[in-house]
């Protein structure tokens, strides 16, 4: 018999990254456009990867597999 596998979530998979003590890191939001607005110490903040925390993170985790 034939085990079924858990198919990752591509979409998770391009947005989210794991390291290697198990965080969940994602990418800051209001990078894309209008940046001219935006001070040059935002845009530089903007380049940071930043933690998921609580319950997203759980949530993340299990759609990436690695729950």
């Amino acid at each position: 018999m034939r085990k079924i596998k858990q198919k990752t979530r591509k979409g998770a998979r391009r947005r989210f990254k794991i390291t290697g003590s198990g965080k969940v890191m994602r990418r800051v939001q209001n990078q894309r456009h209008l940046r001219r607005n935006k001070s040059k110490k935002a845009k530089r903040n903007y380049k940071v990867m930043v933690e998921v925390k609580g319950k997203w993170a759980r949530k993340v985790k299990r759609m990436l597999g690695k729950a």
